[in-house]
């Protein structure tokens, strides 16, 4: 008979940790009201089902020289977020809002790569079918719907693919947890899960993750930390145009981003970001070209600033794709450094194209757009900015500047350079302190 194991524990929704009591904040993660209690009946028989590993110390010069494979997905820039493709072994979460084209994005992978599996714990088989003749893919893609994970470990383990895709983490159950699909014991188990037959069998998994309202993926932060690689699909339902950023990467650059086209066809690399991002940029007020880096990538972005007065007791700050912080840094510097009064008005700053720039190499680009449209003076739209900005009004150097001088060069603008905001400001405006 099979001895049934019964256990209850307290769960971190955010960081995944465990606890034998309840407690009003985590001491790991510093998060209240987060833990929640999960009754395991552990199987005995089922746990211990082939996880009797035989393992021994060796040295890491013995290893074959096969364990570095990488699969090429042959799609430029997927490959190029990934740090050159996808490891052998290696576990991969892919997020994105619902509708953003992740599914369409793993049936191109999966075409690419022989021997893959695509398991749909969300869709039946005819359901993805119709999506795969849509975009002209799916001849050589085997199929799994299941909702079960010892199924697909099973399947794994049976059929030994070089990649196999779960779609989606959120929807599929073992049998040894007492919780429903998506909580926070089946996320975590499944995970680790995951992560042992993948090392075990050099087999590469894409797992899919849904999202929550802040943009963050659902579920414990420990599944985050299991996984090789944490990638984001971005971008407008009702556009074309789709980012894939990186920010975790253990075999590759953290944050660097690709851009994708969304096409009848289904994605298609951007032969370049820089040109399709300024396509359609207007000669006005307010509009500013920069350099930015998106890990070793240069990218050209637009730069917009609305400035309007306010008509309320105090100003509005609205950034789109930029820290809002650092917008009120640079408009008290504006403030202090130029004598430009801008207390009783609205700033709205807006990266061009669906771009969320984290880097300070922009902090001048957004200085000179937000005076710009304060005074109402166009730019010469062949010249390009970047320098962070100090507080004492200086522009210091930011990495990877001549990267950026050749992109820029390439692309037929200029790079203005000066030591600090307002030797800038008179360079390009003829403005000076008053």
């Amino acid at each position: 008979m099979v001895k049934i194991k019964n256990s209850s524990v307290f769960i971190c929704n955010e960081c995944g940790n465990e606890f034998s009591a309840w407690q009003g904040k985590c001491e790991m993660c510093g998060a209240w009201d987060s833990l929640k209690e999960v009754n395991f009946s552990q199987n005995t028989s089922s746990q211990k089902k082939g996880q009797k590993f035989i393992s021994k110390v060796e040295n890491l010069s013995s290893a074959k020289k096969g364990s570095d494979t990488r699969y090429q997905t042959n799609l430029r820039e997927i490959d190029l977020v990934l740090g050159g493709g996808i490891v052998a072994g290696s576990i991969i979460l892919l997020g994105g809002e619902p509708g953003v084209g992740k599914s369409t994005l793993l049936l191109e992978i999966a075409e690419k790569i022989d021997n893959s599996i695509y398991v749909s714990a969300e869709e039946s088989r005819e359901q993805v079918a119709l999506r795969s003749r849509r975009i002209k893919k799916g001849q050589k893609i085997k199929f799994l719907a299941s909702q079960s994970l010892e199924q697909i470990l099973h399947t794994i383990a049976s059929e030994k693919p070089r990649l196999i895709i779960i779609d989606s983490i959120q929807t599929i159950e073992s049998e040894d947890i007492v919780a429903s699909a998506g909580s926070v014991a089946q996320v975590k188990y499944a995970g680790i899960q995951l992560q042992r037959i993948a090392k075990e069998k050099n087999v590469s998994i894409i797992i899919v993750g849904h999202i929550t309202k802040q943009g963050q993926i659902a579920g414990p932060k420990i599944l985050e930390h299991l996984v090789d690689a944490v990638i984001y699909l971005e971008g407008e339902k009702l556009g074309n145009l789709r980012l894939i950023r990186a920010t975790k990467n253990r075999f590759g650059a953290v944050n660097e981003v690709g851009v994708l086209e969304m096409t009848a066809d289904g994605l298609k690399a951007v032969d370049s970001p820089s040109e399709l991002f300024l396509a359609e940029r207007k000669n006005a007020s307010g509009s500013v070209v920069a350099c930015t880096m998106e890990g070793l990538r240069p990218i050209l972005v637009e730069v917009q600033a609305l400035t309007n007065k306010s008509e309320y007791g105090f100003a509005k700050r609205v950034a789109i794709g930029f820290d809002a912080n650092r917008l009120d840094l640079i408009c008290a510097i504006i403030q202090n450094k130029l004598k430009l009064n801008l207390q009783h008005t609205d700033i709205f700053l807006n990266i061009a194209g669906g771009m969320k720039v984290k880097e300070v190499g922009i902090d001048t680009a957004v200085a000179i757009a937000i005076i710009s449209s304060h005074k109402n003076q166009i730019i010469n739209p062949k010249t390009c900015f970047w320098g962070e900005l100090g507080l004492t009004g200086e522009i210091r150097k930011v990495s990877f500047h001549e990267k950026r001088l050749k992109e820029t060069k390439t692309l037929g603008f200029n790079y203005q350079s000066a030591k600090g905001l307002t030797d800038l400001v008179v360079a390009i405006m003829g403005l000076k302190n008053k």
